[in-house]
């Protein structure tokens, strides 16, 4: 099989394998394989399926790429589970983002930074929502960090019991990747080291949302008996009534209520006290005012129910009946209106939701009888179970239909907040099925400000035009773009072309090109897709100048570089997009070339590399998975034993190879994927590229996976360190070197520690528990790792001669990085040629490595400088020092305009906070004080504490209130 895989990779002729007729989109995840007898060539005269639709992704980037199908001119029929054909460039088509994109990015932040602002000062806007809004404005950013910041506002700052538990069930899910084995029920208790927000009793019984209690009310202890009713009335010999103690008069039963055959003694002046129309029954101008006995038999509630009633009036607590009974009270505390009653029964039935099936059991009692509480304890089971729970009919109908709609609204359960969580997890699952269709149909009926329209209908559109209803899209489109949302006419042009209407897509995105003062990188990609030839490409590179970040421009050339028989070159050009963001569709087009090249060592490197990131990933139209690929080259491919495995990874760490090293521990794990201290260094490496969300699943991983209790632990540590919770970090560490000295704990405890400011003596100790960590038994990539930080604190504490020595001990064990630490100990002493050349020796073995070219820039001279910063702007445009040192020097220079410029280049397609602020303080000296503002208000929005920001935005603010001369 893999002789014939190969030798179909050497006979086929590049260009003729693009000329296919029929093409295919790599589906999603997990999509079916049952399309594969489809492949083959059609019959003359029979048409053609239509190609599964384009993935269309929350964020860019995700999109899998088409292919050619295989030749219908019978030259070339591989075998039906093998890959087909080569990657057609005119058929890619890049992902639309489902989510706000604002045309002026700065702008939009400043606006939301001052909502925000107005709304904490007292005025009508509701906090929650202001940050909500931020939330949907920092998915276009794809920041991790800004996203989950802007959730956890809105969360602090939720009115209701209802906004609170969607939000922190919204909370919690974006961090379910970090849950430990065995899961803890969804609403069971919190632990100690559980977020207060995401804490479900927090959610729904907090009294007071935006006051963080440090004690959760999991952990406070119970409260005391609701006190009965403060006062009973009795009837005086005049008919008045008049108020009586306890100690007056002892309990008596002198009313009975008849319920069928039965009798339910009880008093009076309790059942009277409930509420203003049983008194008025009791003790006003009725029949029953004079009656000890009254028929209650046609008022819905059993004689069981009733006795309730009457300890509760007596008593005034609900903890001790059981749900049937309970519910019963709720319904006669509606008929006659007992507040306190309902209050009661509400709270009980909510502190009884405990998991899916207790919600899914009162969820109706909940709706029926408007119980706020109890529906949002019920919702919040719900959502804390998705995307499970959407599968269970009745709860689908419940959160979808436009009656279900109806019903939570009516008890006050009903939000846009609600229906934007839902809908994001449910396009996050499947763009195409029925129930996103009618989520974000409830979206859009709930939205109410320009932002959530705009949201609501994007979406919408994104969703049809997924679904191949194209009429139906472009009129969501269009819809978007009159509510303001100028990213949607780029929706209503693949609508359009969709439709057959190309001339009318082109006319579109080029008036969008023509009318925008500044065009961003977006549309001139978009107005690409209906241009041929040279237009095409010159869109594509305008496009990459403008927003070097953008995958699909470089997917392209490399492709037609690849139709033109340069795979090489098609290498190179895709191998740019990799060195900045880590994607699987990126990863799996360059394995591609390589296998056309007939580098099957390289080829496997990035499947596995992409296997790593995700686990379920499908290859090649969705038919095959990394690892079947990986067994089909197993006679092409070096086969390496765990020795072997370990020296590779020691020679790929020492260079720098992050995806290589990536790719060698997934071989390891794969003949032992059980190794917890695989797991764990696969995690580090992720966090290394920046895959945050990977590395904590490898985390959780390499926890749930560990032998031994004194590991646990420190996996443990590590996972509440990147939570957040550093002191509860500490002690585990402190727990497992307890049960048994190791590395990685005390490497945890240094880490813990070191994480704060300390002072030298602190510091030292820190230094001190590394040394511990080395004593103890491990491999020297990790001892690397430990001397390079010794080093890092001796500079810190300037003592510069033991920083080299560690440093040095560092390299001598192939840790290269420590060349950067040495050459930050020659500068400091005044060596700079010798900083630089350190610097050089990094740069020349990490030879793709922008964070080298922009370190060693701080040690040559200005032209030097310059080109190391532009060097690591090639290699990695997102780096934002380059960009405020070139446009520093332009500043010195008196070349005002330019350094506004290379600064506003940057933050076309990177909104960042250092950028913002530099040119913020261009603006002001100036004396351009509204642009100022503006770009402090920005800042200020992805970083409301920065100091120095404050400092400018007040001093341009007092300047723009001065009156102008």
């Amino acid at each position: 099989m893999t002789n014939n895989f190969l030798t179909t990779i050497k006979s086929l002729k590049l260009i003729e394998g693009c000329k296919a007729a029929q093409l295919y989109a790599l589906s999603s995840v997990g999509a079916s394989t049952s399309g594969s007898a489809d492949s083959g060539g059609s019959s003359i005269g029979k048409p053609h399926p239509p190609p599964p639709p384009k993935t269309i992704s929350m964020r860019s980037g995700s999109l899998y790429y088409p292919h050619a199908a295989p030749s219908t001119s019978g030259a070339f029929v591989p075998e039906p589970h093998l890959p087909c054909g080569l990657p057609v460039a005119d058929a890619l088509e890049p992902a639309l983002d489902a989510c706000l994109r604002p045309v002026d990015h700065v702008g939009a932040l400043a606006a939301s930074y001052q909502r925000v602002s107005a709304a904490t000062a007292g005025a009508d806007d509701d906090l929650c929502d202001a940050y909500l809004e931020q939330h949907a404005l920092f998915q276009s950013i794809g920041d991790a960090r800004l996203i989950r910041r802007a959730l956890r506002a809105a969360r602090v700052h939720a009115d209701n019991p209802h906004r609170r538990a969607v939000l922190a069930a919204w909370l919690r899910y974006e961090r379910h990747e970090d849950e430990l084995d065995p899961a803890p029920p969804p609403l069971a208790p919190c632990t100690a080291t559980t977020p207060l927000l995401e804490c479900p009793r927090a959610a729904v019984f907090a009294s007071v949302s935006h006051s963080v209690d440090p004690v959760c009310p999991c952990r406070r202890p119970p409260p005391p008996p609701v006190t009965p009713p403060p006062h009973r009335l009795r009837r005086n010999t005049s008919g008045a009534a008049s108020e009586m103690s306890e100690e007056e008069e002892p309990e008596t039963n002198d009313l009975w209520f008849i319920i069928g055959e039965e009798e339910v003694a009880c008093e009076r002046s309790c059942i009277a006290a409930l509420s203003k129309p049983l008194n008025t029954l009791l003790y006003g101008g009725f029949a029953e005012a004079h009656r000890d006995r009254i028929d209650f038999s046609r008022d819905g509630i059993t004689p069981r129910g009733m006795r309730a009633v009457s300890a509760y009036s007596r008593h005034g607590r609900v903890d001790d009946f059981p749900p049937d009974i309970i519910s019963q009270l709720l319904a006669f505390a509606n008929k006659f209106c007992c507040e306190g009653l309902k209050a009661a029964c509400d709270n009980q039935l909510a502190a009884m939701v405990r998991g899916l099936d207790n919600a899914r059991s009162l969820i109706d009692i909940g709706l029926e009888e408007a119980s706020h509480l109890l529906v949002a304890s019920c919702l919040q089971a719900f959502l804390r179970e998705l995307p499970k729970s959407l599968t269970y009919p009745d709860i689908a109908r419940l959160l979808c239909s436009p009656e279900g709609r109806e019903r939570l609204d009516i008890s006050g359960n009903a939000s846009f907040a609600l229906y934007y969580f839902l809908s994001y997890v449910a396009m996050e699952q499947d763009m195409r099925s029925n129930t996103t269709v009618m989520l974000l149909e409830r979206l859009n009926e709930f939205a109410e400000q320009p932002w959530q329209k705009q949201l609501a209908l994007h979406q919408l559109g994104c969703v049809m035009l997924q679904r191949g209803e194209f009429e139906e899209a472009q009129e969501w489109f269009e819809a978007a773009v009159a509510e303001g949302h100028v990213y949607s006419l780029a929706g209503e042009a693949r609508a359009k072309y969709k439709r057959g209407h190309k001339y009318a897509a082109y006319k579109l995105m080029n008036s969008v090109v023509g009318d925008c003062d500044e065009p961003a990188g977006w549309m001139y990609q978009e107005r690409s897709l209906y241009c041929v030839g040279k237009e095409k490409l010159a869109d594509l590179q305008a496009a990459t100048e403008l927003d070097p970040t953008m995958t699909f421009p470089y997917k392209y050339r490399a492709c037609a570089l690849l139709e033109e028989d340069n795979a090489e070159s098609a290498i190179a050009e895709i191998s740019k997009v990799v060195g900045l963001k880590m994607a699987t569709d990126c990863l799996e087009l360059r394995a591609w070339f390589y296998l056309a090249l007939e580098q099957c060592e390289l080829a496997v490197q990035d499947v596995r590399a992409i296997l790593t990131l995700d686990p379920t990933y499908m290859m090649f139209h969705g038919r095959m998975h990394g690892e079947q690929l990986i067994e089909l080259l197993r006679g092409q491919v070096r086969q390496w034993d765990m020795a072997d495995c370990w020296m590779e990874l020691y020679d790929r760490w020492s260079a720098v190879d992050d995806i290589g090293s990536l790719a060698v521990v997934q071989q390891m794990l794969a003949r032992e994927p059980g190794n917890s201290s695989l797991r764990f260094r696969q995690s580090l490496l992720l966090l290394r590229l920046n895959c945050q969300k990977a590395a904590m699943r490898s985390l959780r991983y390499a926890r749930n996976s560990s032998l031994h209790e004194h590991e646990r632990l420190v996996y443990e540590g590590w996972i509440l360190y990147d939570s957040g919770h550093r002191d509860e970090a500490l002690a585990k560490a402190e727990q497992s070197i307890g049960l048994q000295r190791s590395f990685e704990a005390f490497f945890l405890k240094a880490y813990a520690l070191g994480d704060s400011s300390l002072d030298t003596e602190s510091s030292l100790s820190v230094v001190q528990l590394l040394e511990h960590a080395n004593s103890c038994a491990s491999d020297n990539l990790r001892k690397g790792q430990a001397y390079n930080n010794m080093g890092s604190i001796y500079v810190d504490c300037d003592m510069l001669d033991e920083a080299a020595e560690c440093y040095g001990i560092a390299l001598n064990i192939k840790h290269t990085r420590a060349h950067q630490g040495l050459a930050r100990v020659h500068y400091l002493k005044n060596r700079k040629k010798v900083a630089y050349e350190e610097m050089t020796k990094l740069v020349q073995i990490a030879t793709n490595s922008a964070s080298g070219y922009e370190k060693r820039s701080e040690y040559g001279e200005r032209d030097a400088a310059r080109s190391d910063l532009n060097t690591a702007t090639l290699l990695d445009p997102t780096r934002t020092y380059p960009y405020r040192y070139r446009a520093a020097v332009l500043m010195d220079e008196g070349k005002e305009e330019e350094a506004i410029a290379e600064l506003s280049g940057a933050v076309a397609f990177k909104p960042d906070l250092q950028l913002l602020h530099l040119r913020a303080a261009f603006f002001d000296s100036m004396g351009d004080s509204e642009s100022a503002l503006r770009d402090c208000e920005a800042a200020l929005c992805l970083d409301p504490t920065h100091g120095d920001t404050l400092e400018l935005y007040s001093k341009a603010s007092t300047k723009a209130d001065e009156p102008q001369s």
